[in-house]
């Protein structure tokens, strides 16, 4: 019963910071904490013993198949979209969760001094910390990106990717066909994103040839064609939009991308809202774990605090016996 007040307590915190303010990081940590808590509820309630033995076991199942699922991913797209550390992401992190299953597994089968054993309990409690936080954000970062998705919006701001030369590729493509489908009677398009060195034009004007071939008229489409990162385009393209009858703004940009994006509105004081257009889906995993990896390099310092302290405990535990 403890846990199920605890955890009815979680989601009435969570709803309340949704409703106040639903681009905060913190809302998905509530979120994960409500989760925990109402499945401890659920195992210590539950009285069947298969039941139990049964969630176990689908967990166990979860953990060996996902390792494999992501370096399968990784490989493909070291394959189809080049040999950088992001296109790896998946890959290393199939990796380092066999590496981690095998060492623990190692500790209890064949045992090991205590400090060996202190040891691997501190990477398994870092990597939960972790795991716990890539699990929370991906579910609310899906939360979000549902929030006022039909909501009638005076702007629409599109965020620019690389081009192919001159030609918008298909990622970016669907960022455009996202806006064309948000785009209401009155509203506006800001297309935002400069010339990279390796681009024929600047992104800017290729999403705005897009657009026309799309049939949009060119006295609805602001250029934007400054921007080099996420921050310049959304500074950049507010800046733009000073008419006051753009009350309602929303942003466009790849659905991995919608809650990180989000996130660094709040923090830049800009009031838009973010909404995603959909993503190959080999794609998805690499991306998102390039978003939680930033995300956590721009909290850094609570994650490295609650990262050393989980991983002195075990540690602090041997010492004193």
């Amino acid at each position: 019963m403890t846990f199920a007040v605890l955890a009815l307590v979680a989601l009435v915190v969570f709803g309340y910071r949704v409703w106040r303010e639903p681009r905060r990081i913190g809302n998905a940590v509530w979120l994960g904490v409500a989760a925990v808590l109402l499945g401890l509820w659920l195992v210590v309630g539950l009285s069947d013993r298969v039941v139990v033995v049964g969630l176990l076991a689908f967990g166990g199942v979860v953990a060996l198949v996902l390792p494999g699922a992501l370096i399968a991913n990784g490989v493909l797209m070291w394959r189809r979209e080049g040999h950088t550390l992001g296109n790896l992401l998946s890959l290393l992190a199939g990796l380092a969760m066999l590496g981690l299953a095998g060492a623990a597994a190692a500790v209890v089968g064949f045992g090991g001094s205590r400090w060996l054993v202190a040891a691997v309990a501190s990477v398994v409690l870092v990597a939960a910390y972790l795991a716990f936080l890539f699990v929370a954000l991906l579910a609310y970062s899906v939360l979000y990106s549902r929030i006022g998705r039909s909501k009638r919006a005076d702007a629409i701001i599109v965020l620019g990717a690389g081009l192919n030369g001159s030609t918008v590729p298909p990622l970016l493509a669907n960022r455009l066909d996202r806006a064309v489908e948000r785009l209401d009677a009155d509203a506006v398009l800001v297309v935002s994103g400069g010339q990279g060195a390796d681009e024929q034009v600047s992104e800017a004007e290729a999403m705005a040839e897009y657009l026309r071939g799309q049939g949009v008229q060119d006295e609805r489409i602001l250029l934007e064609d400054r921007a080099t990162s996420t921050e310049e385009n959304l500074r950049n393209s507010m800046a733009l939009l000073t008419d006051a009858t753009t009350s309602t703004v929303v942003a466009v940009t790849n659905n991995y991308h919608v809650f990180r994006t989000a996130v660094l509105a709040r923090r830049l004081h800009l009031k838009l809202h973010v909404i995603g257009a959909p993503t190959a889906t080999y794609f998805v995993p690499s991306a998102f774990l390039r978003e939680f990896v930033a995300l956590l390099a721009q909290y850094w310092r609570t994650n490295t605090t609650i990262a050393v302290l989980m991983a002195s405990l075990p540690l602090i535990l041997t010492a004193l016996r």
